[in-house]
């Protein structure tokens, strides 16, 4: 098995992918195939932090556009990642990895809470890490909590998991001329207004110099592949 470029880092998965093709809501078969790919990469000997968002359950920003409170919103989409969090761990404890959830939001009965002495310690004991709850305040994204969380563990990298195989110019779907790029810096991401990750999480990232990594987490394996320096990927970083 080829060796990993990176020792430690963070996965990043949208609620959406949990959803799989349907409408709403978790499709196991997803999860498990998720789960798998984290099991190659543990095999493999890295160390994974994996933040998951909420919009297959929920979104707040769904509230605020119809006149309701941002805040409240927020507050359940929050739940929403926990709900996916306890998923992911469910199957990944099917496959024997020791795992753990931490949430932002204090609910001991469900889960632990968050603290980076308990990250730290938790992935010295090789179990990994899937961060609940988001940033745990309103109006930052899952996106904003998973370059937090790299930075707190000390994250090599932070892999966003999406619906295509890198960064495009446009949607490729929609626009299917659009521009592939293999290598962006943090900077040019956020100066041409790249719909990657908003632009506090890019920032974050570049602050604290975690490259972005953006890959099709619908690859079955693509996951230990692009550890290891192959696959089809968009990398963000400055050197």
């Amino acid at each position: 098995m080829s060796q990993p470029i990176y020792k430690r880092v963070l996965l990043k998965a949208s609620g959406e992918a949990l959803m799989g093709s349907q409408g709403f809501g978790i499709d196991v078969t997803v999860a498990d195939r998720i789960a798998g790919d984290i099991a190659q990469a543990r095999e493999m000997g890295v160390e994974v932090g994996v933040v998951v968002g909420g919009g297959n359950i929920f979104r707040g920003v769904a509230v605020a556009s119809k006149g309701g409170d941002r805040v409240t919103g927020d507050h359940m989409g929050m739940l929403g990642t926990v709900i996916n969090a306890l998923a992911l761990a469910t199957s990944l404890r099917k496959l024997d990895i020791d795992t753990v959830v931490l949430s932002a939001i204090s609910m001991p009965e469900i889960c632990e809470s968050f603290s980076q002495r308990a990250t730290l310690y938790h992935l010295s004991l090789g179990r990994v890490v899937i961060f609940a709850g988001g940033t745990g305040n309103p109006f930052f994204t899952t996106d904003s909590a998973a370059a937090l969380r790299a930075a707190e563990m000390g994250a090599q990298a932070i892999f966003k998991g999406t619906q295509v195989d890198g960064i495009y110019s446009a949607d490729p779907k929609k626009f299917p001329d659009a521009e592939r790029f293999e290598h962006l810096t943090h900077s040019q991401v956020l100066e041409k207004g790249l719909a990657v990750m908003d632009v506090a999480a890019v920032a974050l990232a570049r602050e604290n110099s975690i490259p972005i990594v953006v890959f099709s987490i619908h690859e079955k394996g693509g996951f230990a592949e692009i550890l290891t320096g192959g696959g089809r990927k968009t990398i963000v970083s400055d050197n």
